[in-house]
């Protein structure tokens, strides 16, 4: 058996390993029988694995965010690697593994990337809508040491909403001394609070695993979700109207297009920004994650969130 992670999988391994359950549904099959359909995960990526024949109590063994030791083949369906499982079975404390090894995390910790935002509200000279802001993300509260970004792509990752939130604060600090007419606390608090309803528009367990959208984010999504939290947060501060319109405004028309969920385009000079920042920052993780496990002088494979790219790893050495 070889032990690998899932970034290093190639149709034809046996692998024993450990990993976390991403979800699990039991379905049933052509031919009548009951198998469990499985999403595993580590800190390099998920993979989809089948458990067949599945009969009694094994039906609804093993639910979502467990840690357990697996033992399949790798073959390939459809295009895409699967595992096949022979056995599955929980981690015990013997296995001396941690649940958070197998977790994908942000690059800092979270106590970091928070005292960090913390300081560019800090930075923010207009009281209003340094109050605005600094609202939301109190109301935040613990939720936000630990949510990701997105379910999928982008940022998905344990404490990946304070990294994408860091991320574009300092490109955005960077943007502002490029375009000296920008007003700098706008660029800081449309970044810290465009995506700040992904906290109510998603359910995420500590691991930063999500298992579903919310029906507030089904229906409404964080887009509209998130002008409602400034909204409200402006009111309770007392705060001036033309300020918290602008910031709603931020809010709705950050994604760009309508169907990305944006009703406006930007319409002013900090909006059109935020846009370009949060597109690029997104642009910019997903292709560090293609780029990061594969060989200089090879593509990567095509990644759905680039409209199916294929991604070049350069021989040039950046350093």
């Amino acid at each position: 058996m070889e032990k690998k992670t899932i970034n290093q999988f190639k149709s034809g391994n046996r692998i024993e390993s450990f990993f976390i359950i991403k979800s699990v549904e039991c379905r049933v099959s052509s031919n009548n029988k009951k198998y469990l359909d499985i999403t595993f995960g580590d800190k390099t990526g998920d993979i989809n694995g089948k458990l067949w024949d599945v009969q009694g109590e094994d039906e609804n063994k093993y639910s979502a965010n467990a840690l357990v030791k697996v033992r399949a083949a790798v073959i390939e369906w459809q295009n895409n690697l699967q595992l096949k499982v022979d056995k599955i079975r929980e981690a015990v404390p013997e296995d001396n593994v941690q649940i958070s090894d197998f977790v994908p995390s942000a690059p800092y910790s979270s106590d970091e990337m928070y005292a960090l935002i913390l300081e560019y509200i800090d930075k923010i000279k207009n009281d209003d809508i340094k109050n605005i802001v600094f609202q939301v993300v109190d109301d935040a509260g613990d939720k936000l040491m630990y949510w990701p970004a997105a379910k999928k792509n982008h940022h998905s990752v344990r404490g990946g909403l304070l990294y994408h939130t860091t991320t574009m604060l300092k490109a955005g600090e960077k943007v502002c001394e490029v375009y000296t007419f920008l007003n700098s606390d706008l660029i800081f608090a449309g970044a810290i609070l465009h995506d700040m309803a992904k906290l109510e528009e998603m359910i995420s367990s500590e691991l930063g695993i999500v298992t579903d959208y919310s029906t507030e984010g089904q229906l409404l999504g964080h887009i509209v979700l998130g002008v409602e939290k400034v909204k409200k947060a402006a009111e309770k501060v007392g705060a001036d109207k033309e300020i918290s319109m602008m910031l709603e405004h931020m809010i709705l028309s950050h994604h760009y297009e309508a169907d990305y969920g944006s009703p406006k385009k930007p319409m002013f000079p900090e909006a059109e920004v935020l846009h370009h920042l949060d597109d690029m920052d997104a642009s910019m993780f997903d292709m560090q994650k293609a780029i990061e496990n594969i060989e200089p002088g090879t593509m990567s494979d095509p990644v759905w969130s680039l409209d199916k790219r294929r991604i070049y790893k350069s021989k040039f050495d950046k350093k």
